[in-house]
Parts: structure tokens; C-alpha cells; sequence
């Protein structure tokens, strides 16, 4: 083998790595992006770790969104059923088992959207005169962060709202 072809070979060699690299990088951190792009990120928001027990009847994943969402029902005394899944299947079976689903927020409802690898929800704790609303939300900044944001008027559009 020349020494010329053993350098283009190398030379080759690592330009496939470096595009490959990139498509690994880009495929592990498009999920953040499309959740961010969605986010609409309002004026309040306040960041904790959930510091309370583990609620045993309440069966989606500690830590998640879901569980989150399923706990603040189960506490305010609208329970929903523990076999939606993920996130993003939560307006499918909400629909199925008569829930209604629309793009208004309330106080109580479900905040729904299908983004992200798994979808995402959050708890409507207030909505304003003006529109806006404010969830609690959990695993939204990262696992087993809670979290409260105020999300403009304009975006319901953007989300569905279980009701």
C-alpha cells in the first residue's frame, strides 16, 4: 500500500467519523430542541426537586411528567386512570374514555402536547382574566425537577387540555 492512498484513506476515515459524530449528537439533542421550541416559555417560572414521599397508588414512573400530573389530580380530587402510558397518548385515551379535550385552558385540567420523544403534560393550577395560565408541571427542566410556568394566552392554541 503507497503511503499516499494510507493518508486519504485516514483523512477519509475521519471526515465519516466527524459526520457521524454530528448525526449522533444532532439525533440525541433534537428531542430538548422540539420541547423548547414548544415551550413558550412564560414570565413565572420556579424550579424545585420534589421532596415529598412517593404516593404508592399513583403507578406512572416517579420523577416524570405523568406522575406528576396523576398526583396533582389524585390530590384535588379528580383522579384519572393509571393506564394512559406516556405522555403522548394521554389525549388518545382521555378521548376514548369520554374526557373532553379541546385547546382551553382551565383550572384542573391536563395540559397535553405530543412533542418530545414522549410527549409532555402539566397540572392547570390558575388561569387569568387575560388568558394566560399557570401550570405545575414535573421533568420538564429534568427528572424530578417541579416546576411552575405561566404560559401566554396565544399558546393555547398549542396544547391540548383534557378536561
Amino acid at each position: 500500500m503507497s503511503p499516499i492512498l494510507f493518508k486519504k484513506s485516514a483523512s477519509s476515515l475521519k471526515v465519516e467519523l466527524i459526520i457521524a459524530g454530528s448525526v449522533v449528537a444532532a439525533l440525541f439533542f433534537m428531542p430538548v430542541v422540539v420541547l423548547a421550541s414548544v415551550a413558550n416559555m412564560g414570565a413565572l417560572s420556579t424550579h424545585s426537586l420534589y421532596n415529598q414521599p412517593v404516593v404508592l397508588t399513583d403507578t406512572y414512573d416517579y420523577g416524570f411528567c405523568t406522575y406528576w400530573v396523576a398526583l396533582r389530580r389524585l390530590e384535588t380530587g379528580q383522579p384519572i386512570p393509571y393506564n394512559w402510558g406516556n405522555a403522548d397518548t394521554w389525549d388518545d385515551n382521555a378521548r376514548r374514555l369520554g374526557y373532553q379535550i379541546d385547546h382551553s385552558p382551565s383550572v384542573g385540567a391536563i395540559m397535553q402536547t405530543d412533542a418530545g420523544p414522549q410527549g409532555h403534560v402539566a397540572y392547570v393550577e390558575a388561569v387569568s382574566a387575560t388568558g394566560s395560565w399557570t401550570i405545575s408541571e414535573m421533568n420538564f427542566y429534568g427528572w424530578d425537577i417541579l416546576d411552575s410556568r405561566t404560559m401566554p394566552a396565544l399558546a393555547a392554541t398549542s396544547y391540548n387540555f383534557i378536561h
